[in-house]
């Protein structure tokens, strides 16, 4: 199957993995034809891309980042915590987090395991699921990139598990933010972005007094918009006053924003988030994580075609772990012709590189099925 915008989709392509609402109930099945009404609903629900069955890629196969139920759960156990604080006075917080700690520690114990015995890169883009609210989809995600980024850089069990229970509530302050400004689609105004810049230091407080929650976990809040030169917020820290932590979750919180539909704009593709960070390495983000992070997550999904640096077309058909910018590909195309189907692997051709990506795909054999 190919990975394609949904924009690009022609009316009556068949869809090639199936859509989930964040509560586990399939939305739109696998191998539904698409259909110009379809294609309008899954953009209004944020889904700008999706995959799309294709003869010469059907026998590619894309295993989830973590089990749909388990990403289900997560979310709920989000949910359920956060809308409580939304709603509850400032007494509850502390009988709030103290009780979902322990359903989060658990939580983070099952993810850890999950992603420890994967050989895949983590691949995000392929668990394809509309969620009612951004900010649990967005704190799940953030907390799967920051345990990949901790692995690949070998930190021992328990920080990992700190590191993760930072990531997950590293957002709860945005709880106190007023959902028309969270919404806006608009550009917001000094007063509103100075609102929701509040939110660090929102969660900082929330989290600083609950005895079940490490004081570091208090700081993943405090710290996740904090960047090395000293332009981020809320105390404009520099360098390594900002905690190793502080700097994973910058790195996971701002890929996941830009890889994520927000509705002020449509989401980038993972390579196109990741020259964002190449971008600011050094600069706004610690080149360690940055690096750490291009070894741990696939920055060229599966299914997406792309286009190499001798003008061969293809589409990526399996990872190389450690090396995401180095996948396999099968090539489809040369010299503008089409060709029998074959793989190529870019760990082994090291004078082949991936130069561009196509996500629009016309579909001449949709009638195929």
């Amino acid at each position: 199957m190919r990975l394609v915008a949904t924009t690009s989709v022609d009316e009556g392509a068949l869809l090639g993995k199936a859509i989930y609402n964040d509560q586990g109930l399939i939305l739109l099945n696998a191998g539904a034809r698409l259909e110009g009404r379809i294609l309008n609903r899954l953009l209004d629900f944020g889904i700008d891309y999706i995959y799309i069955k294709d003869p010469d890629t059907d026998d590619i196969i894309l295993t989830n980042s973590i089990s749909d139920e388990l990403r289900v759960n997560a979310i709920m156990t989000i949910g359920e915590t956060f809308k409580q604080i939304q709603l509850d006075t400032k007494i509850s917080h502390s009988f709030v987090l103290e009780k979902s700690a322990r359903k989060f520690k658990k939580l983070i114990s099952v993810l850890l395991d999950e992603l420890q015995r994967s050989k895949e890169l983590l691949n995000l883009l392929s668990d394809v699921f509309i969620h009612d609210h951004y900010i649990f989809s967005h704190s799940l995600n953030v907390t799967l990139y920051a345990l990949a980024i901790g692995i690949e850089m070998k930190l021992p069990p328990k920080e990992l598990e700190q590191l993760g229970l930072g990531a997950i509530l590293h957002d709860v302050g945005k709880m106190k933010v007023p959902e028309d400004i969270l919404a806006k689609p608009g550009k917001l105004t000094a007063e509103e972005f100075k609102i929701i810049k509040a939110h660090a230091e929102d969660g900082f407080q929330i989290l600083r007094n609950i005895p079940t929650v490490p004081l570091i976990v208090a700081h993943c809040a405090y710290q996740h918009h904090e960047r090395l030169n000293g332009s981020g917020y809320p105390r404009g820290l520099k360098g390594d006053e900002i905690h190793l932590f502080g700097r994973i979750l910058g790195v996971a919180d701002v890929f996941d924003a830009v890889t994520s539909n927000r509705v002020y704009r449509p989401a980038m593709l993972p390579h196109e988030g990741l020259e964002i960070l190449y971008s600011g390495s050094g600069n706004l983000f610690d080149p360690m994580v940055v690096d750490a992070f291009r070894r741990a997550v696939a920055i060229y999904p599966i299914g997406l075609t792309v286009i190499l640096s001798d003008g061969r077309k293809g589409v990526v058909s399996a990872q190389n772990p450690g090396l995401s910018e180095r996948p396999i590909v099968r090539i489809l195309e040369e010299d503008g012709r089409r060709v029998v189907p074959y793989e190529l692997d870019l760990k082994v051709y090291l004078s082949l590189m991936i130069v561009n990506c196509d996500t629009i795909i016309k579909y001449e054999y949709a009638n195929n099925y």
